[in-house]
């Protein structure tokens, strides 16, 4: 039998399926366990972000240390994820959970005791580790612990705290920051991962892949450090400049190594991901809108974070806040209304009219100046939330529903590693599109300081805003132009976003998977549960992902 099975099938039948061994009130824990442990690696990428002021201030971090403090941590959770997620599939998906939550609050804790930015970065690779090793885990312990016909509701509250996750994280880290100061933070997500990991041991079932086969290492060798180097690559681009040698030489690096991954697995007997997978309209286009949603999102809050304190002058704790309908709009459209809107239409329209939505926020916000009212950025913040909202949970059901129960580890990696590429990427190519407006705009009131203090402020708002006290009126006359430059290059960067995901949009729209949409509860594709492959899904498994027994990866089932 068939991990999709049509969705007015009894309760009566449903032992046969994953999530028939557990009675509703299990499944709500394993619900609330893993997405304690999900929101937590979430916050973690942004939440540190709101408390560097502070960091700098009482450990003496450079730029470039504050940087990789930031960046350590995304640089090893996003390498490290395709392997992850085959090692919960072979050795068990909650003990890689419990390892990764242990690893994660080992490095936190420590963080919060040290005042080095050498040993801080260390910690933040060491949390990296934990953070890969816990997040594929817990969207494949959901998709082998609910059946079919509640699947797509714990997707949907799994998607909906993915997309909200950083929010929060910020909204905490503020608070802390007004009461304490940033070891707090460390400590705060110590306690935390403490906490997940309770809940982790007392209420998650095991599972794991019932094939016995043994780990491809070489191909998780070549995906880590191909997929690093071109995280890495990314990330110092916009510091260092794209021609540099050790960016390009990231890029090359990552080209050859991915590329040499490529060519493994294909030749591979059992591939810990084969390339052919991609051949499934919904694997493929599912991948493609969640790289582009999180491409947008992670540029946005890089960007708009900024723009809130250095332009508009608000507190660490006010730019939180003013994030916070974000997080409730992600939340509340991927848990209830995404589901409702597949039964309905169906994952590629749904997909689509996301992303279409998530462009026209992007629109609205770049049409932001100086002097913006809150109501105005409101105004595409929503609707920029109600496409994430709209496209997370379509997306991702795509990717997870295209691979059998036994291989959900690695699809719940393809699907962050799409995350966390795709933020990466957004924060590089948005941050070097605002980083360049604010400097043309900037150059020639730069141009008339001294040379130390030109070159500083060409390089950050931050600066013209803490020096402009010490030149008078004309100090004033710089920061106005500072921040008219910034919202010049803030400007573009949203159009940038908009016309970029606009056109994920159509790609998703013309070539995403067509499940059968219906009206009926209980019929395939309703809002209960996830829907029934199409026809052309169904004809692209059988020769995509084939192993070397002739079998289909794509279409094989406990």
């Amino acid at each position: 039998m068939t991990a999709r099975q049509p969705l007015d099938a009894s309760r009566d039948a449903s032992h046969h399926r994953p999530g028939g061994g557990l009675t509703s009130r299990e499944r709500t824990k394993v619900l609330v366990s893993v997405c304690a442990s999900l929101a937590l690696v979430v916050s973690a990428v942004a939440s540190l972000n709101i408390a560097l002021p502070d960091l700098a201030a009482r450990t003496g971090a450079s730029q470039t240390e504050l940087q990789w403090i930031v960046d350590a941590y995304a640089l090893v959770f996003a390498g490290l994820l395709l392997i992850a997620g085959a090692v919960g599939d072979k050795y068990g998906r909650k003990h890689t959970l419990v390892a990764g939550l242990v690893v994660f609050g080992a490095a936190y804790a420590f963080g919060a005791t040290v005042d080095s930015p050498t040993l801080l970065v260390a910690a933040r690779a060491v949390a990296g580790v934990g953070a890969a090793l816990a997040m594929p885990s817990t969207l494949s312990v959901l998709t082998t612990s609910f059946a079919p016909a509640e699947r797509a509701k714990a997707v949907g509250t799994w998607a909906g705290v993915a997309g909200a996750g950083a929010v929060l994280g910020l909204l905490l880290s503020g608070i802390l920051i007004e009461v304490g100061d940033w070891p707090w933070v460390f400590t705060a997500n110590a306690v935390w991962a403490a906490t997940a990991l309770v809940l982790v041991v007392a209420w998650v079932p095991r599972s794991r892949d019932t094939d016995h086969h043994a780990l491809d290492v070489v191909g998780a060798l070549l995906s880590a450090v191909g997929l690093a180097s071109v995280i890495f690559a990314t990330i110092e681009g916009p510091g260092r400049g794209w021609s540099d040698g050790l960016v390009v030489g990231g890029y090359l690096a990552g080209a050859v190594l991915l590329s040499a991954f490529v060519l493994w697995e294909l030749r591979a007997a059992h591939p810990m991901l084969d390339p052919r997978l991609f051949r499934l309209r919904g694997f493929r286009t599912g991948t493609t809108s969640m790289t582009l949603q999180f491409f947008a999102l992670f540029g946005f809050m890089f960007a708009t974070l900024q723009y809130l304190q250095l332009v508009r002058d608000y507190s660490a704790l006010e730019a939180a806040l003013a994030l916070i309908p974000l997080a409730i709009t992600v939340g509340a459209l991927s848990r209830v209304v995404a589901p409702r809107l597949i039964g309905r239409f169906g994952h590629r329209r749904v997909d689509a009219a996301g992303l279409a939505v998530l462009a026209g926020g992007f629109g609205v916000l770049s049409t932001l100046d100086v002097n913006s009212s809150y109501l105005h950025l409101l105004a595409g913040l929503v609707p920029m939330a109600a496409g994430i909202g709209m496209a997370t949970t379509p997306a991702t059901a795509s990717i997870v529903e295209s691979l059998p129960a036994s291989k959900q580890g690695v699809a719940s990696a393809v699907n962050d590693t799409a995350r966390e590429v795709g933020g990466a990427v957004g924060i590089a190519v948005l941050g070097s599109v605002l980083n360049d407006g604010y400097r043309d705009g900037i150059a020639a009131h730069a141009a008339q300081l001294p040379p130390e203090g030109a070159e500083r402020a060409r390089e950050s708002l931050a600066f013209v805003a803490g020096a402009a006290e010490q030149f008078g009126p004309a100090g004033e006359q710089l920061l106005a132009a500072g921040r008219q430059a910034f919202v010049d290059g803030f400007n573009t960067a949203m159009v940038v976003a908009a016309v970029v995901v606009a056109c994920g949009a159509l790609v998703v729209l013309g070539r995403g998977r067509r499940s059968p949409a219906t009206h009926e509860p209980g019929a395939p594709g309703h809002a209960g549960g996830a829907a029934a492959p199409a026809p052309a899904d169904r004809a692209d498994a059988e020769h995509a992902g084939a192993d070397r027994s002739g079998r289909s990866l794509a279409v094989r089932r406990r």
